[in-house]
């Protein structure tokens, strides 16, 4: 027979399915599918072109196709279910080559992913948030769909307030409320505003630094133990510090309630700025929220928050609860016309807040939550008790404590499981040395630990299992 090569389309995927060779069309066909399967390049699930249409695309006959599908169907290389066509086993995996020695391959991709920080997408109250975009379209002003202001639609500020009053002790009166699309955008605009230098938690988002570095502010970092912030290391040279009182991120702890009064008490005496991160204020599962510091001094604290954590980062709506000095120069700053948050988002969430549709999600959520957290537990205390959970009850992470020396090795296990996960280093300040010697009270400080950041909020239910024996797998022995 002579030789012959073409090519298909497959799945206007671009991935050309080559024929080359010489014999029996069927085998050559076969055996271009199989290394297609083999190599990676037709992925497991992937669903193959109807036979008649191969056949055309190769100038093949429609026998010489179907009977090359069937038998590797038989094989176990590609499965055919009716009304769902043709497709690559999920079975099916690259092979080794035999030239290659068998050693595990590391998954290019995380196939579990407990990163913190985000919450589950399909958890997003698709029906509730439409039914209120509906009414606020329906309602809306026409200013609404004109240039809009920097301070935020009043709907929303409104809403805020009251909710915020309500669920978080926050005092504050709409016109101290400035709209941002998130707590990064907040800070942007207080580090032009406010300056430096700043402290930081000794533990916090990198993210966070970086940008306050960005715009010429840097940080110096504060230690970090069980009872939060050591707020007695702040001095007079600080212009600002960056808290996060209800729940320290990562390490998991309140601010204890004499740092809170401690901390307000530095802000009046030196003209200070606290900065507070409202960071899962609204997910804790043991007991009611603990109130924002704001509320203690609303003159020298700033409240940031957004609905990343509880809705979605998708949404980009967050906002600024400031010192009444403060809300000129920010809306300043921000710009003479609203550029960063839809005003039918912000409209939509309004109604989302006045309708009370917010607080059922919220509650909603917690309970999922915890229930998450308490899986996480049960999992270690039954396949790894030798080590812990630590911090409270809250927010979408826990810090799991590991053996000093560890981290490291347990973040690479980790990955070679295909899990996603991080080591609590990845979240210290640069500046920050170990403490030497043990803090009062004899418990050993948050900035000498080893440990992973384990996000429990993002998988989808059904995965989350096999996420909690992945992360136990990479665990140290006991």
């Amino acid at each position: 027979m002579d030789s012959w090569v073409n090519s298909a389309e497959v799945l206007g995927s671009d991935l050309p399915l080559e024929l080359a060779g010489t014999g029996n069309r069927r085998a050559v066909l076969m055996g271009a599918l199989r290394e297609a399967v083999r190599s990676g390049r037709l992925a497991p699930g992937t669903r193959l072109p109807p036979y008649r249409s191969l056949a055309a695309d190769l100038g093949l006959a429609r026998n010489t196709v179907a009977d090359a599908y069937a038998e590797l169907v038989a094989e176990g290389w590609l499965a055919a279910r009716q009304g769902s066509g043709t497709r690559v086993a999920e079975r099916a995996a690259p092979v080794t080559p035999a030239h290659r020695p068998r050693t595990p391959e590391r998954p290019s991709r995380p196939v579990h992913d407990l990163v913190q920080g985000q919450p589950d997408p399909s958890a997003f109250p698709r029906t509730a948030w439409l039914a209120s975009a509906r009414r606020a379209l329906a309602t809306a002003p026409d200013d609404a769909f004109g240039p809009g202001d920097p301070h935020g639609r009043p709907e929303l500020r409104r809403a805020l307030a009251g909710y915020l009053a309500r669920v978080r002790g926050v005092r504050a009166s709409p016109e101290r409320i400035v709209l941002c699309s998130g707590a990064a955008h907040g800070l942007r605009l207080l580090a032009e505003v406010v300056g430096g230098p700043w402290a930081a938690e000794a533990y916090g988002l990198p993210f966070h630094r970086g940008l306050l570095a960005s715009h010429g502010v840097g940080t110096r970092p504060v230690g970090v133990d069980g009872d939060g912030a050591r707020v007695g290391e702040l001095t007079r040279r600080d212009r600002a510090v960056l808290l996060t009182p209800a729940h320290q991120f990562p390490t998991g702890g309140p601010l204890h309630p004499e740092r809170r009064a401690s901390v307000a008490d530095w802000a009046r005496s030196t003209g200070g700025l606290v900065v507070e991160d409202d960071y899962d204020g609204e997910f804790r599962y043991d007991r009611q929220p603990v109130g924002a510091v704001q509320g203690l001094d609303p003159e020298h604290v700033v409240l940031l928050g957004s609905v990343s954590k509880s809705l979605s980062p998708a949404l980009r709506l967050g906002w600024m609860v400031l010192p009444e000095r403060l809300v000129a120069p920010v809306v300043a700053a921000k710009g003479e016309r609203e550029q960063f948050s839809s005003a039918t988002d912000q409209l939509t969430l309004a109604d989302f807040v006045d309708s009370g549709a917010y607080d059922r999600h919220v509650r909603r959520m917690r309970q999922r939550h915890r229930r998450r957290r308490d899986q996480l537990v049960a999992a270690l205390e039954r396949r790894a008790p030798h080590v812990r959970v630590t911090g409270i009850a809250a927010g979408l992470h826990a810090v799991v404590e590991l053996p000093p020396g560890t981290e490291r090795s347990v973040v690479r296990a980790a990955a070679w499981q295909g899990l996603a996960v991080e080591g609590l280093a990845e979240y210290r300040h640069p500046g920050a040395e170990r403490a030497k010697g043990e803090p009062a009270g004899g418990e050993r400080a948050a900035d000498e630990r080893d440990g992973l950041v384990v996000g429990y909020a993002t998988p989808a239910e059904h995965a989350y299992p096999e996420a909690l024996e992945a992360l136990c797998r990479a665990l140290p022995p006991g």
